[in-house]
């Protein structure tokens, strides 16, 4: 049989999609602002690139510089998709990140994942979009 290159849309032929990435991340600088200004609400992003064919979930702790952090966190990214997961959005049982107080993540999955991190920041007119890939341990 000849694969023709030409013809698009048959899967028969083609490998299963490689997981990229690691499996452990690492995003020392989170800060959840307390205020918004304008239409757009200040918030973070803990955005997930998930290039393989098999779902990953995510463990995920949330580390402070004056209390426990808050762990078994779980989050589930499909195969071959990306999720942009908000950090205020994120409950260890009935705790979450409190806005106004810095934090730091870690993430960990059971497959290769890319992560970059986003911040906007609307707590002025004069609004900051930063975006920024996590550090890779794994």
């Amino acid at each position: 049989m000849t694969l023709d290159p030409t013809k698009k849309g048959t899967s028969a032929h083609k490998p299963a999609p490689a997981a990229t990435g690691h499996t452990y991340w690492v995003i020392p600088d989170g800060y959840i602002p307390p205020e918004s200004s304008g239409t757009l609400e200040s918030h973070e992003s803990i955005c997930v690139l998930n290039t393989g064919a098999t779902d990953a979930e995510l463990h995920i702790t949330i580390y402070f510089e004056d209390r426990d952090p808050l762990e078994d966190i779980v989050a589930e990214v499909p195969a071959r998709r990306t999720r942009h997961i908000r950090t205020a959005s994120l409950r260890s049982g009935e705790q979450s990140i409190p806005a106004g107080v810095p934090y730091a993540i870690t993430v960990s999955s059971n497959i290769p994942v890319i992560i970059q991190y986003s911040r906007l920041d609307t707590t002025q007119p004069e609004l900051a979009l930063m975006s920024v890939m996590a550090y890779p341990l794994g």
